[in-house]
Parts: C-alpha cells; structure tokens; sequence
C-alpha cells in the first residue's frame, strides 16, 4: 500500500491508495461511478445481501457489514447518554423550523460522533448505530386516534412539510457537501396513518384523488424536491389492491418519473413478506422478492430476507441481473455518499468529537425546544403563572414524576430526566409541595400486591433462572428468589442481573401462588422483548413487544388451591433495552375520598396526566378500555383520571392540568373541571423543566395546536375511512381547541394586512406586511398564520394554512410581519389535469393566530388565466 500525499492551501490529507486500486476504491471518483464499478464485481448472491437493511460484508472486496436501520426521530434511538429532545407532534407545536433544524443539526452531531466511537471500539456494525435514519415520519395525523401520530408533525400538509424539510437539511448536512452527514428517510410513502392493528392487510381502494394529491402526498413531493432527500420509506398497507413496497403508480410513475427522485426506496420492516403473508398478492418469497424490486424498492428490511431469493428468481425468469444491477447501484451509490467505505481522513464529518454528546448546547437545545413546545389551552381568571411565593401547592397525577412518560417512543435515554415534579421542586421549597400519585393513568383500581402467597420450592417469593442466549439452553447462568414484585432493566445499567449479559439474554420466573379467596387476581407485566405466561402449564400470553407496554392477566382462582406461574422473557431486540416489571395482586378501587383528605389547608393542584408512550405507539400489545394496539378507540381522557380531577373540582380545589399526551385528547369535561390547561406533549430530557418555566413564569408559553383537540370522540368517523372529510381543522370547524390555538401571558393586537398585489397572474408571488402589537407588558412570541381558500370551492377545504411566521415581541413595541406565498400557495388538485394547478379566479387570504374564523382577518385576491 502506498500513500499519496496532497497539499490543499498548506492543507495536507493523507489518503490511502491501493497498490492495485480499482475505480470504486478511488475517492476522486463520483458515487455513482464507482458505484457501477462495484456491481462488475459482484456475484448474484452479494448483490442480493447487499439489498437486505442488514448489508453482509464481502471480505475479498473490501466490503464492510452495514446496518441501514437507524432511527433518529427525535434523538439516537437506543443511544445511552444521549441528547432526547421532545416527540415531534411537540417540536410541530413551536412552529419554529429553524429551530428544529438546530435539533436536528444537533442530532446528526451526535449520530456522527457515536459512530465513529462504535467504529474505534469495533461496534460499527451494532443494529440502529447507522448512518442512515429512517427520519422523518411526513404521515398526515389525519385522526388523533393513531398512536403513532406522535412520530408526525400534525395534521397539516404545510406544515408538516416546512417541518419536514428541516428535519432533512439538519440531518443530511449542507448541500452541495461531496459526504452526506447522514440519510435521511421520508416515511412512510403513502397515505398511512393507522390503525396499527390492520396496517398489514389494510386496503385503501377508494382514495380521494383531491384528498391523495392535497394533503396526503404534498410533504413527501416537497422533501424530494425542495430537501433532497436520500431514502423514501413506502407503507404497509395496500393502496388501489397493490402493496406500497409493491406499486409501479407510487414507487416509479408518481415518485421517479413525475417528482424526479433518484434515490433509494427502502421497504418498511416485513412489508416485502406481507405480500405473501397478509396481501396475498404474491404466492411465496421468491416471487415478493421481484415484485419488490421490479416495483422499486431498492432495499428490504426484514428478518427472514425475501431479498436474499433474488437469485432464485432469476432462475425462475421472474426478474433479470440487468434489473437488479439498476435498483443495487442506488443502494451502493448512497454508501459512496456517507463516505462510509473512504478513510476517515477524507470525510469531515469523521471528526465530530464525542464531546458534543450530551454537550452542555445540545442540553440547553432541548430545554429550548421543549420550552417552545408548551401549549396553553386554558387561563381562567389568569390563575396561571403560579407564584413562586405559594405557602403550598399539591402536584398529583399518574403522569408527575413519570421520566419514561418525557421520552416518548424512539428514544434514546439522557443522562438526566428532569420529571415534572422536578421541575416543580426547582421553583418551590421541597416542604411546600406535597406529592400524591392520585389515581393510575387508565384503571380506576389500584394493584394490591399478593406476593406473600408466593413460594417456589419452600422459598417465599419467585425464583428467578437466568441464560446468557434468548432460547433458555444449555447451563443457567444466575439463579435469584425474588421477594417483591420484580422491577429490572438493563437502562443505564452494568447487568440485568449479576452474570446476565446486557443483550440476548433470557429468564424464566417460577412460583406457587396460594389462593387465600376465591377471588380474581391480576398478573401485570410490562416489558419490552418477548414474553411468555403459564399458568399450571397452560398458556395464558405470548408476544413479542418492540415498545414497552403494560399488559394486564386477569385469572379466576379459588380458595384453597394453588397455581403454578411461569414467567418466561427473552431479549431478543439487538440494540434494544431488555425491562420486565412482574406483579401478582389484586385490582380494588380507587378511594378519592383519602386523597382529598390528604389535600386538607392545600388550594392549589398541579394534576400532571394525559396518556403515555406506554399505551400508544406502533403495534403494541395493550388492550385496556379505550386502547388497542397500540391506538385509542376513544379520545376522551382516561375514566380514572376525569373522576380524580372531578373529586377535587368538588371539594373546591383550584387545578392546573397538565396533559402530555402525543395526540389531541377530548377534554370538553375538563375545560369545566380545572382552571388552567398546558399541553406539555411528550417534553423529552428536559420537559420537566419546561412544564415547570411556564407554570410559575419562566418563560411565556408560544406553542400552537399542529393537531385538531375535538370535543368529543363522537365527532370521529371511521378509522380505516382515509377520507378527509369531516377531519381536520380543513374539513370542519366545531372544535374544542382549533389547529394553530396557544395562548400566552401576552397580548397581541393584529391589524389590518397589506398585500403586495390584489390581482396577479398565476406563477406569482404576493407578499402580506402585517402590522403585530404586542399590547402587554410581557416580552412574548406569537405565531401568526396565513390561510387559503379558493372562493366557490364547494368540494375544497374550508381554509389550508400556506405561510406562518413565529416571531418575538418586546412588551409594548410592534412589528411588521412579512409573509410572501409563492405560487404554491395557490395550488389545488385540478380533476380535469388530473394534477396539482393554479386556477384563475377569486381566492381569499386569512391571516392571525389560530384556524378559528374568531381569530382570522381575511382579504381576496385574482389570479387571472
């Protein structure tokens, strides 16, 4: 091997030349050459593993392992130390895509720097340490129901797509940059959200086109074009009888030829096996395999590879080499965009140092974000700010001092989690705040434990054996008897027990009960891995669970008799924490009654609830009463906690809600039981903190609604109908809380807009000057909001937001906001081109700080033919 030395403006690199080097060896070449380059090279069957997310190595050329699933939806996923910033339904809510394109920025900092740790210690090749990030999720929050709708920005094409982009500027670096600091992935292409439960077999047939063209494909256009995004993730489900990851309309007409995409489509993990497996539209995985590629996706991701038949398949005449070759050269092309196969010399971002993990500005980052994510829905009688002064304040809730609850789902794991009870203390001396948990998120009962009518083998409690493998062979390594319910986790710990590996570990949990009545009792686990349960050798559970998720095993036992209780759990997610929570018990109510009396000489209460990342999320195995699978089948606040805000309503207490939740919730109830209402969203590392700066005054709460808060559940259709009608702030205006509403300690008076134009030709842009008074004695942020509706549109929207500017203001003094529409603005589907167009005629311009008609002045403008 030789070196060859080069001075740049007394710059020196030092690059590694092979003796023999071929092109694809040579970094002065283009991705794209030394791509084709590479692809002479290979065999059938490298090829095809190098399509798999799991890329194997090809040792003879050079070849390293590489993992293309990684997640960064609002951090490292799975990374220890790491920055966690809010979920991004609460980064929509600041309407700040400057900001978030700071978090982001931050975030691929610290993806770069942890992987060239990995790369140092020979880690590199760990699942989700990447460099390519399935980020960000564009769906449309069309129905508050999903759970995952806490990945998305909202419910508004527009701003999901201001958002969108800086999520993908942040993440991919500067453009023009010969490396890509990382890939980003615009997902999940298209027209998905919800319900987890049928997402495999869904068929969506009876799509709008207005509704495909104007709210469910304009984010994933806008990414392609305007952020140059490097990977589009396609969907589960079926649309028009043919699977996302398998249709030529979506994959090649819409996404190639018409928005000219030239990058790489990776599938959603086991999308390419539901072809066979759930939309019966292929007849086995040789045939899914080509379907796959044919259609145009370039990379599966899996367990069992479709992928890896390719070989097979051209065999069998299904799919040519030539054919492969085209979709490999994207996969490869990109790998020569990270730099991931030149020497670290080359690729600046290789010296981001580990330092900026965890960094002080990236901690002052998150409580930046988190404090502009707060969104205030309610303020009777000005009760908010609290006063740091307060003899006592009481802070109660299921969701108080719940860290886990702050991180949302795909989340690494801080240093430190500032819960909101924390945060709470920072303001006041610890003997002025009580603390009381008050009721459980969802149950109107509380868990009594019965682990006193345990024993296994003689020995009271639970025995525990443990395997350092996930199939429970071979020689145990740990032996424990448990005597209180189990709580364990390898989450910033060394072990899960004392010589339990951290990763691909399992454990069995063995014990007696002794039925002391005849009664029900409960067994309640919450885990993230596989689990199983049996009770005297009869299953009662089994499932695989990717987030954490509490499961509740209700068993008749009688008086006198016993019950053998098997417990079996494996961690069985690389790069996933392994946790098992475990209690037997029985289920009795809730007494209200003893925790008003517990509030006795207290005025005020901070009830800190909502939901949870626990009940909603992808796929998950809850079923609880207004739960299911992950999703909600009602929106209303969970029974357990409207009677506990209800009992102190009762008996006079003045009460600050606290809502986190990653979806708008019906809350019509509580508008009438509690005086101030804060929607804190899932707040990240710092949320805590940031709950705390709004409620005694800190800061001036800015953020705004990105999601519809209906009044009731009622007003929702049916789930599985993708039909835009009736939802959203675009399609009805009978909401409890509208899209684009947050109050702040502020004042702003609005005044009549100027318009460049009134009549324009299509193609133009106009320009509104608003004049904004900050009318208080508080410095304060507003957000004002433009919207567009086409005049004598009886099938369109009632108004679409086209522009929005946050902007701050000093008590007292006024500002003139500037807000240009581009001809975009103006673009709606045209049946007759079949095609997003502008239209000559009459268009009305509203502009203000919500959706609300209450809170919009409007002009019109003509745009001529």
């Amino acid at each position: 091997m030789k070196k060859a030395f080069f001075g740049i403006a007394g710059f020196m690199v030092t690059l590694n030349v092979w003796a023999q080097q071929h092109p694809y060896q040579n970094p002065r070449l283009g991705s794209k050459e030394r791509a084709r380059d590479l692809i002479t090279r290979l065999t059938l069957e490298e090829k095809a593993a190098l399509m798999c997310d799991v890329s194997e190595p090809v040792p003879r050329l050079g070849i390293k392992k590489f993992n293309w699933w990684s997640e960064a939806l609002h951090g490292i996923r799975y990374g220890y130390n790491v920055s966690v910033f809010p979920q991004s339904i609460g980064m929509a809510a600041s309407f700040d895509d400057k900001l978030v394109h700071d978090v982001f920025n931050a975030v691929s900092d610290e993806f770069r720097a942890k992987y060239q740790e990995a790369k140092r210690t020979g880690q590199e090749n760990s699942r989700f340490v990447s460099l390519s990030v399935w980020t960000p999720n564009i769906n449309i929050f069309r129905d508050p129901r999903w759970g995952r709708g806490q990945e998305t920005y909202g419910e508004d094409p527009y701003l999901t797509t201001r958002i969108g982009i800086s999520v993908v500027n942040g993440l991919q670096g500067p453009a023009g940059s010969k490396y890509k600091k990382l890939l980003a992935c615009a997902k999940h292409f298209a027209v998905h959200s919800g319900p987890e439960w049928s997402r495999h077999t869904l068929n969506l047939n009876n799509i709008n086109q207005r509704d495909l063209w104007e709210t469910y494909l304009p984010a994933f256009k806008a990414l392609v074009q305007q952020a140059d995004v490097r990977e589009v993730m396609c969907a589960y489900q079926r649309l028009d009888d043919e699977p996302c990851c398998g249709s030529t309309r979506l994959l090649q007409k819409i996404l190639r030829n018409d928005w000219g995409f030239k990058y790489l489509v990776v599938s959603d993990c086991g999308a390419i096996a539901d072809f066979y497996t759930n939309h019966k539209v292929s007849s086995d995985d040789i045939h899914a395999a080509a379907k796959g590629v044919l259609a145009g996706t370039d990379v599966e991701c899996g367990w069992g590879y479709a992928y890896n038949k390719l070989p097979q398949a051209v065999e069998k005449g299904l799919i040519n080499e030539k054919e492969i070759d085209e979709h490999l050269a994207k996969v490869l092309t990109a790998r020569f965009d990270l730099g991931e196969m030149d020497n670290d010399s080359l690729v600046p971002w290789s010296k981001i140092p580990v330092s900026v993990i965890d960094s002080k500005e990236h901690r002052e980052l998150a409580l930046k974000m988190a404090r502009e994510s707060m969104t205030l829905l309610q303020n009777k009688n000005n009760i908010l700010p609290l006063s740091g002064s307060a003899k006592k304040i009481a802070v109660i809730g299921p969701n108080a001092d719940d860290g886990s609850m702050l991180l949302g789902n795909y989340n690494g794991f801080p240093s430190a989690i500032t819960t909101i009870l924390k945060g709470v203390k920072t303001k006041l001396p610890a003997d002025n705040i009580f603390y009381d948990k008050g009721c459980d998120l969802v149950e109107d009962m509380i868990t009594q434990s019965l682990f006193e009518n345990c024993s296994f083998d003689g020995k009271w409690g639970m025995k525990a054996t443990y395997w350092n493998n996930t199939a429970f062979k071979g020689d145990a390594v740990a032996y424990e008897q448990l005597v209180s319910p189990v709580q364990l986790t390898t989450a910033g710990q060394n072990q899960f027990c004392r010589g339990v590996n951290l990763k691909n570990f399992s454990g069995k949990y063995e014990t007696v009960y002794h039925a002391s009545e005849s009664e029900e009792i409960v067994l309640r686990l919450e885990f993230g891995g596989k689990g199983e349960v049996m009770v005297n050798n009869e299953p009662l559970f089994s499932k695989e669970v990717w987030q954490v998720a509490p499961i509740r095993l209700p068993y008749r036992v009688e008086k006198g008799k016993d019950y053998k209780i098997e417990v079996k759990f494996s961690a069985i997610f690389d790069g996933m924490d392994a946790s098992l929570k475990l209690n037997i018990g029985r289920e009795v109510p809730v007494d209200y009654g003893e925790l008003i009396n517990k509030l006795k000489g207290i005025d005020a209460v901070i009830f800190v609830g909502g939901i949870s990342p626990k009940l909603e999320g992808e796929e998950m195995p809850v079923e609880f009463h207004g739960f299911k699978g992950g999703d909600r089948t009602n929106i209303e606040l969970p029974q357990s906690q409207r009677k506990c805000l209800q009992a102190l309503k009762k008996a006079g207490k003045k009460i600050v809600f606290v809502n986190c939740s990653g979806a708008a919730i019906a809350l019509t109830p509580e508008t009438e039981s509690c005086d101030a209402i804060l929607q804190a969203w899932y707040g990240g590392q710092s949320g805590g903190q940031a709950v705390a700066d709004v409620l005694f005054g800190d800061y001036n709460p800015s953020g705004k609604l990105p999601v519809t808060f209906y009044k009731t559940s009622e007003q929702l259709g049916d789930f599985e109908d993708y039909s835009m009608k009736g939802r959203t702030y675009r399609f009805m205006n009978d909401a409890l809380f509208p899209f684009g509403y947050g109050l702040s300690y502020a004042t702003f008076k609005i005044a009549a807009a100027r318009l460049s134009k009134t009549t324009i030709k299509a193609g133009e842009n106009i320009q509104l000057t608003i004049p904004v008074t900050n009318t208080s004695d508080r410095y304060g942020a507003e957000v004002i909001q433009v919207y567009v509706r086409k005049v004598n549109d009886k099938d369109g929207p009632l108004k679409t937001l086209r522009g929005f500017k946050r902007v701050e203001i000093p008590a007292g003094k006024m500002q003139q906001v500037a807000i240009e529409l581009t001809p975009a603005a103006f673009e709606f589907y045209d049946a007759r081109l079949q095609k997003m167009a502008i239209a000559p005629g009459e268009y009305e311009i509203c502009y203000g700080t919500s959706s609300d008609a209450k809170d919009l002045q409007s002009g019109r403008i003509s745009i001529l033919p």
